[in-house]
């Protein structure tokens, strides 16, 4: 099973609906590929500029204190290089491999999540758990990539509504005519926390589920036993 051989690494192209991208939704959608270095660099500093900008809107003399006078840079960096990186990188390469004789659920849970809602830019933080059922005879996904795929969307920023259904999504194409895909996330949001009501220790719960997942007790309840365990 571990013979390079029996890979398969292919880039998979997997992107927000079109329908949703034309209208506009912030969330998901990749800038017309993957940006090098130079392209970055470009990005990053007519970013500067305007958060300068932004800052000196809400009466801040930045450029003449100690502390902040690199902040417009920091800023720009964080959100190409960090923050909003799954915008402006490609979709991961994802290995798979063959499956000979297995049916039941593939299980990862505990994956983090750090993300930015859309509403107010403040950071999401938590776990997503993900599971899948192939099909005899049908690639599996590598273990690790599906904790690529997490962090490529998690990356550029969404409501947590709309990142489970894109890591469902994703994971639902890539494993073709499998026979059921769950994703759950719960994560804290900042903007609850630190403006607004202002209430500490809340969470959010999402999940898609789809196959079996929606049509058995069972293995919907199997799925939600593995979260607890």
């Amino acid at each position: 099973m571990d013979n390079p051989k029996q890979h398969n690494e292919t880039a998979h192209i997997i992107d927000i609906n079109p329908e949703l991208r034309n209208i506009g939704f912030a969330d998901g959608v990749n800038i017309g590929g993957a940006l090098n270095d130079s392209e970055k660099k470009v990005m990053i500093e007519k970013a500067a500029v305007k958060f300068g900008e932004f800052l000196e809107a809400l009466g801040c003399d930045w450029q003449n204190d100690p502390n902040s006078k690199e902040t417009p840079q920091r800023v720009a960096k964080a959100y190409v290089n960090d923050l909003w990186a799954g915008r402006y990188n490609a979709f991961p390469k994802i290995t798979t491999f063959p499956n000979y004789e297995y049916d039941g659920i593939i299980f990862e849970g505990d994956i983090p999540v750090i993300s930015m809602c859309s509403h107010h830019h403040q950071t999401i933080m938590g776990k997503a758990h993900i599971a899948y059922i192939p099909q005899i005879n049908q690639e599996i996904i590598g273990l690790s990539k599906l904790n690529r795929i997490v962090e490529h969307y998690a990356r550029r920023g969404a409501i947590q509504e709309n990142l489970t259904v894109r890591i469902h999504d994703a994971i639902n194409k890539i494993v073709d005519s499998n026979k059921g895909v769950a994703v759950m996330i719960e994560a804290s949001h900042n903007c609850v926390q630190c403006r607004g009501i202002g209430h500490q220790g809340t969470s959010m719960k999402t999940s898609k589920l789809t196959g079996e997942f929606i049509d058995s007790n069972k293995t919907r309840n199997e799925f939600y036993e593995f979260i607890k365990s």
